[in-house]
C-alpha cells in the first residue's frame, strides 16, 4: 500500500465530504473537510503541538477535516483489529475541547445528515446554532449506512457512553 492509498478516504466518507456543507454565514456547520487524510507526519506534528507533548505520535488518529478555528475531526483507532470505518469519530478542538461524537463512520454520516458537523456534535448545546438536516447528506447516509439511522442526540449519546473516559485519556497525554 502506498502513502497515497493510506491517505484516501473510505468511499462513504469521500461521498459525504463531497457534499457542500451549509455554513450559512457563520450560523451553520463549521467544518472544512480535507481532500485526503493528513499524512502520518502531519498528524504527529499536530498532535504533539495540540498536547504539548513531543514524545507522542499521532498514530491513533486519522484526521479528515477541521473547523474554522483549527479543531480537527478524526477517526480514533482505538478498536484493535477493526477496520477504519468501525472506529469512533472524535473532535479535538483548538481550545482543548474533546469529544467522541460517533461510534463509527455510519453513525457519523447520520450526524452530518442531521445538520451536525464535528464541532457541533461535540458542543450540541452551543448558543446561536440550530441543526438543519441536509437532503444531500441524507441520501449519502441512506446509501452507505441505512442501518445506522438514528437521531443525532442518540448517536452522540451512544458514543459518549461507550467512551466516557476519552477526555481523561487525552488530557493525561498533555504535557
Amino acid at each position: 500500500m502506498t502513502a497515497t492509498d493510506e491517505q484516501q478516504f473510505p468511499p462513504a466518507l469521500a461521498a459525504a465530504l463531497a457534499v457542500p456543507l451549509d455554513y450559512r454565514d457563520g450560523d451553520g456547520v463549521d467544518f472544512e473537510p480535507f481532500s485526503a487524510f493528513l499524512s502520518a507526519e502531519d498528524t504527529t506534528d499536530w498532535f504533539q503541538a495540540w498536547t504539548g507533548n513531543a514524545e507522542l505520535s499521532g498514530d491513533d488518529f486519522r484526521v479528515f477535516g477541521q473547523d474554522g478555528a483549527g479543531g480537527y475531526a478524526a477517526f480514533w483507532t482505538t478498536r484493535p483489529d477493526r477496520p477504519l470505518t468501525e472506529q469512533p469519530v472524535v473532535f479535538l478542538g483548538s481550545e482543548g475541547e474533546t469529544g467522541v461524537i460517533a461510534r463509527d463512520l455510519g453513525a457519523f454520516l447520520w450526524l452530518l445528515a442531521a445538520g451536525f458537523g464535528p464541532r457541533e456534535a461535540a458542543t450540541p448545546d452551543a448558543p446561536g446554532w440550530t441543526p438543519r438536516p441536509d437532503h444531500g447528506l441524507t441520501a449519502v447516509a441512506e446509501r452507505f449506512a441505512a442501518d445506522h439511522r438514528q437521531p443525532a442526540a442518540d448517536i452522540i449519546g451512544q458514543a459518549t457512553r461507550e467512551f466516557p473516559d476519552f477526555d481523561d485519556i487525552i488530557m493525561e497525554l498533555c504535557a
